[in-house]
């Protein structure tokens, strides 16, 4: 399996720590590349039409795009403990990985607003409106940060890559000041070998 990623993506991070989660991390071959969203790569367009990281092209060929798509994928090779549960709770747990990728949309959102638009286009009322949409799921996991208990399922890992991008590109933010449970929760978790090992440079 080959996977076109770049670290600094946090949609990367939750396939990079799926795979290790799944025990599959060694069988996939990972290519780096530099996307913007302004300049196409081409290398990356040529097996993603949508030229968006990740994709994962499969040991059969056929390339999967999103990383909600290529976790669940991963987590067939899983001979432990499901990342994505078949039974009830199924939906609880999609429900918080959407609202993690949601926090994400709106984070990375605001990132290439900050550092690819040129100061002069810049739309402030945009740019407030997307982290309150950031603190506010953030909010939501505070309260359900103590259901979690010791499950790491696919909500859980995409929770850790939200608080992880939080610090490497959103410091000023101190979203742990509000936040003091799910503080102690990613304290915790961000020392898993899965997530430790996925940490942006």
């Amino acid at each position: 399996m080959r996977l076109w990623h770049n670290r600094a993506s946090p949609f990367v991070r939750k396939v990079r720590i799926a795979a290790r989660e799944a025990v599959v991390a060694e069988r996939i071959e990972e290519i780096e590349v530099m996307v913007s969203p302004v300049n196409v790569n081409s290398e990356l367009a040529a097996c993603n039409p949508l030229v968006k990281i990740p994709a994962l092209q499969t040991d059969d060929g056929t390339v999967l795009y999103d990383s909600a798509v290529i976790c669940e994928y991963l987590d067939g090779f899983n001979t432990g403990a499901r990342m994505f549960p078949a039974d009830q709770r199924r939906w609880q747990v999609l429900r918080l990985q959407a609202l993690g990728d949601g926090i994400l949309d709106a984070a990375v959102s605001r990132r290439y607003e900050l550092a690819v638009r040129p100061p002069e286009y810049r739309w402030q009322g945009w740019l407030d409106g997307q982290m309150v949409k950031i603190r506010n799921g953030a909010d939501v996991l505070e309260r359900e940060v103590q259901d979690w208990g010791e499950r790491f399922e696919i909500g859980q890992i995409t929770a850790a890559c939200v608080l992880g991008y939080l610090d490497f590109r959103f410091p000023e933010e101190a979203w742990r000041q509000l936040r003091p449970r799910l503080a102690a929760w990613y304290e915790r978790i961000r020392h898993r070998p899965s997530v430790a090992a996925t940490a942006p440079a």
